[in-house]
C-alpha cells in the first residue's frame, strides 16, 4: 500500500514556547486545547509535539482532527476523533475512534456542520482522555474567522493556541478572547510553505489509501439527506415527459415537495428555468463519483463512500466503500457530500452546497 505524504511529523526541533505550553497544560491537569493558525504555520506539528509530551508525562490525550482540507486522521472530508495509546509520529498513524461527515474539503459553506461535528467529538473526547487537542483548518479570515468563533462559542476550549508570524490573528483573538484563554506561539523557522499542487497531491494519496480496500455495497431502505432530491412525491411518467418537452431534457427521476416545487435529475441542455423558484434540476453526472457519508442512528459517520449508482427510479444505492460487512446493518442514512472523487484519488469537481 502506498504510504501517504505527511506535511506534519513529530520532531523535537521546535521553539521553546512549545515546551512552555506543555508545562502550562500539565499544571492545568486537563482540558480542551484548540490550535489555530493560517495555512503552513505548523498547527499539526505543534499538536503532535504537545500530544506526545503530555503522554510522556502520563497524561491521556484525545485528538480531534477538523482540518478537512488536509486530513490527518482518516477518513477524508470528516471531522475525526482518535485516542492514541502510545507515542506517534503523524496523525495518519492513528485509528479513528469516531467521525462526523462534512462531505467536502472546502468547508466555507458548512460552518454549522464544522462547528457541530467538532463539538460532538470534543465532548466525546473529554470523556475518554485528560486532554483533548483540536487541529483546525487554515481558514482564518472572513468566513473562516466566523467559523472559528462559532467553534469556540460552542466548544468553549480551555485554551486557544494561536500560531502567528507577526500579529496577523489579532482580529480573531479579539473575537474569542472573552470566551477562552488565549496563548500565542511563534511560527517555527522550520515551517515551510506548500503549494496548491502539493496539497492536492497529499489529498490524492490519502483518498487512494482510504479506498484501497473498498468494495461495492448495495444499500436499500435508507434515508438520503444533504440534498433536496429523494424527498417528496415521486413524479409520474406524464410529469417527467412534460418537463422533457419544455426543457429538452432526459428526466431520470423527479420529486415534488410539499410547497409544490419540483426537484429533478436530468441530462441535456443547461438549466434555464422559466420559474426559477419552483424547479431545481441536477445533472445526473453530478451524482457520479459523489462522496457520501454512511451515517448511523446517532448521526455519526461509519464510513465515507463514493456513489456509483444513485438509486434513481426507486432502486438501491450502489456505493464503493471500505465499510465492513458487520457494520452495514448500522447504516440508517446516506448523506450526500459536495466533492466528486475517484477511488484512485482524482478530485473531479467541488460542488456548491445549493447544487444538490
Amino acid at each position: 500500500m502506498e504510504a501517504p505524504v505527511e506535511k506534519a511529523i513529530y520532531t523535537e526541533d521546535v521553539p521553546e514556547d512549545r515546551e512552555d505550553l506543555v508545562r502550562e497544560l500539565l499544571r492545568m491537569q486537563g482540558g480542551a486545547v484548540m490550535f489555530v493558525g493560517d495555512v503552513d504555520t505548523g498547527k499539526s506539528t505543534s499538536l503532535i509535539y504537545v500530544a506526545n509530551r503530555l503522554m510522556e508525562e502520563g497524561r491521556s490525550v484525545a485528538i480531534v482532527d477538523s482540518d478537512v482540507g488536509q486530513k490527518g486522521i482518516l477518513p477524508p472530508a470528516t471531522v475525526s476523533l482518535a485516542v492514541p495509546d502510545e507515542p506517534f509520529s503523524s496523525l495518519s498513524e492513528l485509528k479513528c475512534e469516531a467521525c462526523y461527515f462534512i462531505g467536502t474539503t472546502s468547508p466555507g459553506q458548512y460552518m454549522g456542520e464544522m462547528a457541530v461535528g467538532t463539538w460532538r467529538l470534543t465532548s466525546r473526547g473529554r470523556k475518554l482522555a485528560d486532554f483533548v487537542l483540536l487541529d483546525t483548518t487554515g481558514f482564518v479570515y472572513g468566513r473562516g474567522a466566523e467559523m472559528k468563533r462559532l467553534k469556540v462559542e460552542l466548544i468553549r476550549p480551555d485554551v486557544a493556541v494561536f500560531l502567528e508570524r507577526e500579529d496577523e490573528l489579532e482580529h480573531l483573538k479579539s473575537m474569542v478572547g472573552h470566551l477562552t484563554r488565549t496563548v500565542e506561539l511563534r511560527v517555527s523557522e522550520n515551517a515551510r510553505e506548500h503549494s496548491r499542487e502539493d496539497r492536492r497531491d497529499v489529498r490524492m494519496r490519502k483518498w487512494r489509501r482510504y479506498f484501497a480496500a473498498s468494495g461495492e455495497l448495495v444499500l436499500r431502505d435508507v434515508t438520503v439527506t444533504g440534498t433536496s432530491l429523494f424527498h417528496g412525491r415521486r413524479l409520474g411518467a406524464a410529469e417527467r415527459e412534460l418537463l422533457e418537452r419544455i426543457y429538452g431534457w432526459i428526466v431520470f427521476e423527479g420529486w415534488r415537495d410539499p410547497k409544490g416545487c419540483y426537484h429533478v435529475v436530468k441530462a441535456g441542455k443547461p438549466f434555464a428555468p422559466l420559474h426559477r423558484g419552483c424547479l431545481h434540476a441536477v445533472d445526473v453526472e453530478k451524482l457520479s463519483n459523489l462522496l457520501v457519508g454512511l451515517i448511523d442512528r446517532d448521526g455519526l459517520c461509519l464510513s465515507v463512500g463514493i456513489l456509483k449508482v444513485p438509486g434513481l427510479g426507486g432502486g438501491a444505492l450502489q456505493v464503493l466503500t471500505p465499510l465492513g460487512d458487520e457494520e452495514v446493518s448500522k447504516v440508517t442514512e446516506v448523506r450526500l457530500g459536495r466533492i466528486r472523487v475517484t477511488e484512485e484519488g482524482e478530485e473531479i469537481e467541488l460542488l456548491r452546497r445549493d447544487e444538490l
